[in-house]
């Protein structure tokens, strides 16, 4: 089990650098990868324009188990922002920082960019 998860671990690896290149292929600029606090975990945080962006990457290898984005549950988008309030106050950024939260769906070799995937008060 220790070793799936090892495995699990490094191709998400793999998937979020991907992701990261393929954001600021955009002109996103990437701040942060896999900010981590004691509300959970966020993939990417990056800024465009004058928005903050927190940004979850899925894989899927095929859509077998569905596709990838729609493993950001509504508890993900809960827990995302929470990451989020704390992201802010962390780094001193003021609370009306307009924030946005975005999913990059790879699905085996396509990588879809959903930009305001859900929208969540962070106030």
């Amino acid at each position: 089990m220790k070793n799936r998860r090892k495995n699990q671990r490094t191709v998400g690896q793999t998937y979020e650098k991907l992701a990261a290149s393929y954001l600021q292929e955009q002109g996103i600029t990437v701040l942060s990868r896999n900010y981590r606090c004691r509300q959970g975990e966020v993939d990417i945080v990056a800024r465009e324009g004058a928005y903050l962006l927190f940004v979850e990457v899925k894989y899927r290898s095929s859509s077998r188990n569905g596709d990838p984005s729609e493993a950001v549950t509504p508890a993900k988008q809960r827990k995302l922002t929470e990451i989020a309030r704390y992201y802010l106050y962390d780094e001193h950024l003021p609370e009306d920082t307009p924030v946005r939260f975005d999913v990059v769906a790879i699905l085996g070799t396509d990588i879809r960019y959903i930009r305001n995937a859900f929208e969540q008060e962070i106030i």
